[in-house]
């Protein structure tokens, strides 16, 4: 088969060997369309390496067709459309995936679309629901709004009627914020955003891809017995932490990553949006945001067009370009 590698923080579509198996309880897709993520260009600057086992090849989610399937599978056969949720790998014409973290496509749905699925509702699920613990009617502050995470996420919110406020870095993204649902905006290029956040009411739960240059002030913003899920570090590993504030305002400061999660983690995860979120997907209540896609020779172009924050939503690399 054909995949991305990574040679000095160069991307290569050169000839790879095909992976083993699938093992019992797995599945081999032939890859459609892979999702880019900020994780794979952490991973190709050499600061995010795959887990232990996991195929050096970049990619975390993908849409594709069951090419075979592993021992003790059930409810997947050759020839069935599907999404997949990866630790790595995506960047290939095969990836062989634990049939857990496999998803039908929602009704209506064709590959392209599916891959922008995986990956960033995912996330949003795990980390405003099960991490965040959202409880009715609480209040959700949403940094990076126009990611492919906080698109998900803004209507996520919507759907299950949790404001939300967010930030993002022109007025070009927080007009596509508000238009799927948002309901405070701040442009971060305007300075601090406590004050607007404060007089929108605070947040219950911060969901947070920034961190350390984000710290204080999400702390000042954070409500009593609110949480702050850091999802990422885009601002810095290292910061100060008003310990009094967390303790007199019994905040939680929650760490949170999907990618080394085992299995039956991500399984769980995946079966909550096919329960709750695929259903929605289904009706036109909510929509996977894509912004541009490039063939998987040109993935250096997608990752920077990524870099370059230019993106609202998600951004793909069509394999063999499969509707």
């Amino acid at each position: 088969m054909h995949a991305i590698v990574i040679e000095q923080e160069r991307l290569h579509w050169r000839e790879q060997p095909a992976p083993r198996g699938p093992a019992a309880g797995e599945v081999r897709l032939r890859v459609a369309w892979a999702g880019v993520n900020r994780a794979d260009l952490m991973q190709r600057a050499g600061h995010y390496p795959p887990p232990p086992g996991v195929s050096d090849i970049p990619g975390l989610e993908v849409s594709g067709t069951v090419a075979e399937v592993g021992p003790d599978v059930d409810g997947l056969r050759p020839g069935d459309r599907v999404c997949a949720l990866l630790a790595g790998g995506g960047y290939a014409e095969e990836v062989v995936v634990d049939a857990r973290q496999v998803l039908p496509l929602p009704e209506g749905f064709g590959l392209r679309e599916a891959a922008a699925l995986p990956e960033v509702f995912a996330t949003a699920w795990l980390n405003l629901f099960m991490e965040g613990q959202l409880a009715s009617g609480e209040r959700v502050l949403l940094h990076a709004g126009a990611s492919g995470v906080g698109t998900a996420a803004i209507q996520l919110c919507h759907a299950f009627g949790h404001p939300c406020f967010v930030t993002a870095g022109s007025d070009a993204k927080l007009a596509a914020c508000h238009e799927l649902g948002a309901d405070g905006l701040f442009n971060r290029h305007e300075g601090s955003f406590v004050d607007a956040v404060k007089a929108w009411g605070g947040a219950d739960v911060i969901l947070d891809p920034v961190g350390a240059s984000y710290l204080s002030d999400n702390q000042h913003v954070l409500n009593a017995d609110g949480r702050l899920v850091l999802i990422g570090l885009m601002g810095g590993r290292h910061a100060e932490l008003d310990l009094g504030r967390m303790l007199m305002k019994r905040q939680r400061l929650i760490g949170s990553t999907l990618r080394a999660k085992p299995p039956a983690a991500k399984g769980a995860i995946l079966d909550a949006l096919l329960a709750h979120v695929w259903p929605r997907l289904t009706s036109g209540e909510i929509r996977p945001l894509i912004d541009r896609t490039w063939p998987i020779d040109e993935a250096e172009a997608a990752h920077a067009h990524v870099e370059r924050d230019a993106n609202i939503g998600k951004v793909l690399l069509a394999v063999s370009g499969e509707g």
